[in-house]
């Protein structure tokens, strides 16, 4: 299964996804409590509460960075990030983000 087919399977049962979700699914996943994970990401586990329950929005630089450091899709992080902010304002958006290759 691809990222994108389990990603439509995930908003089908869950809802939309969001930045949040996503780094619940991640903690959940490695078996972590939020005081790990968090300790982990260096940040404060009521940071993380936050962030997991939609409370606390992040950068693309840092949903790219915690992405990262959890072995994550970073394209993935960042389209969650950035469709938080665009479900923020309200606007009836979508943004997909997709990976581009590098020049050798």
């Amino acid at each position: 299964m691809t990222t994108k087919s389990l990603s439509k399977v995930f908003e089908k049962k869950l809802g939309p996804p969001t930045f949040g979700s996503y780094m619940l699914a991640a903690r959940t996943m490695k078996d972590m409590t939020q005081k790990q994970h968090a300790d982990f990401l260096k940040i404060s586990k009521s940071t993380l509460c936050d962030i997991e329950k939609g409370r606390h929005f992040v950068s693309i630089e840092l949903a790219a960075q915690f992405a990262k450091k959890c072995g994550l899709s970073e394209a993935l992080a960042v389209e969650y990030a950035i469709q938080d902010s665009i479900r923020r304002t309200g606007l009836k958006l979508k943004v997909e983000i997709t990976t581009t290759k590098r020049a050798a």
